[in-house]
């Protein structure tokens, strides 16, 4: 009853604070290798910046997964800060391609992560929907209770198609993607965008209501997006008079963002 009080608390705090700023900003990641999770944490409380997480258990530095019992106080922590949790597919899945209705319809995809790393499979509107629901229960299970995923999802890779959103949308899920430049780059190559053309683009084309998109570590980029440019980014749209909320206080995903994942079909 208490966590129910402080998490309902903690969204009626962002909406105030998202009502009182006429050029809000949504800062999300999903989840990584974890190898720059705790510079992370510490800037977002530093700025006093609530952010949206979108979660599936990928490979982490250290040989584990971002969602295993290791990384369990870590979000936690972040439950308790007030911060939103969307799902990211538990074996962070891509769509590949929609399956024809004389084949049995479905989605061909490919994970990379879990156990069938790399291997190409199918998966049925219903199987998708519970491999979205995964992350939601293991949540559950790592934070006691007190972090609940909402009925939000990001694709990874932003993959999708209508007929995936669609099957999405009938099990309870709204998918969420990104702006245009709230794309950060951190995905790309540190050697053709360093963190200083990053972070100047950055600050030069975001808009007030656009979604931003970072990972919690990147295998492939050299020199580490955060924090590098994190705080620097948050500190430099503050000044252009942006402030930070959650995708529970948007004006079109808000209504997702604050309801309970769907429970899984059993």
């Amino acid at each position: 009853m208490r966590a129910a009080v402080a998490c309902a608390l903690a969204v009626l705090a962002g909406a105030a604070q998202a009502a009182g700023c006429a050029r809000p900003l949504y800062l999300t990641f999903d989840t990584g290798h974890m190898g720059v999770a705790p510079l992370v944490a510490e800037v977002l409380r530093r700025q006093d910046v609530k952010v949206t997480f979108f979660l599936a258990s990928e490979k982490t530095l250290d040989g584990g997964s971002s969602l295993d019992d290791a990384w369990a106080p870590w979000w936690k922590a972040r439950a308790a800060e007030g911060h939103v949790f969307g799902s990211h597919t538990f074996d962070h899945v891509y769509w590949r391609g929609d399956r024809a209705e004389r084949d049995g319809g479905g989605f061909d995809v490919r994970p990379s992560a879990g156990p069938k790393t790399g291997v190409s499979a199918t998966m049925t509107p219903a199987q998708y929907c519970a491999e979205l629901a995964r992350p939601a229960a293991r949540l559950a299970a790592m934070t006691g209770g007190t972090g609940r995923m909402a009925a939000i999802f990001r694709a990874p890779g932003g993959k999708t198609s209508p007929a995936l959103l669609a099957a999405a949308s009938r099990c309870g899920w709204t998918h969420v993607g990104w702006s245009p430049a709230g794309f950060l780059g951190d995905e790309l190559s540190s050697e053709r965008f360093p963190n200083e053309l990053l972070l100047k683009k950055a600050l030069r084309d975001i808009r007030p209501g656009d979604i931003l998109l970072a990972h919690l570590g990147i295998w492939s980029r050299q020199d580490a997006w955060a924090p590098a440019v994190l705080e620097p980014l948050i500190t430099g749209l503050k000044a252009r008079g942006h402030c930070f909320a959650t995708l529970a206080e948007h004006p079109t995903l808000g209504e997702a963002a604050r309801r309970p994942a769907p429970a899984p079909v059993p």
